[in-house]
């Protein structure tokens, strides 16, 4: 049975800028960044305390996908204090945190425009 999600890709342009925004910005860690072929490498992030990791790669022909919401939601303990010290970092947010019936939220950009919702759990 699957038993959860392994990798979630995320497609950037610049693999260099990417890397350092979710290192130096999100707190990121490398896992893996390999020769992938074509110019491309295989980066694969670990984010602390999770299992889920994340790959800064785009496959060839998925190069529209870069800069547009993206699926993927982050979790953590606190979105109005999560945001404030990614902020901090340099960290832009189309949404600012707002607390919701459903939950609350914010809204992050990436250094590629890929947006992310931040949600408490």
């Amino acid at each position: 049975m699957i038993r959860g999600v392994k990798i979630a890709g995320i497609p950037v342009r610049d693999q260099d800028a990417a890397l350092k925004f979710y290192t130096e910005k999100l707190g990121f860690k490398v896992a893996t960044d390999q020769p992938m072929g074509d110019g491309q490498r295989w980066i694969e992030l670990l984010i602390p305390g999770a299992d889920t990791r994340l790959a800064l790669f785009t496959p060839p022909g998925h190069e529209d996908r870069i800069g547009d919401f993206q699926s993927l939601t982050f979790w953590c303990d606190d979105v109005f204090a999560t945001a404030k010290q990614l902020a901090a970092n340099g960290v832009e947010f189309t949404q600012e945190p707002k607390a919701e019936v459903w939950g609350t939220f914010a809204m992050l950009k990436d250094s590629d425009g890929n947006r992310f919702v931040v949600s408490s759990r």
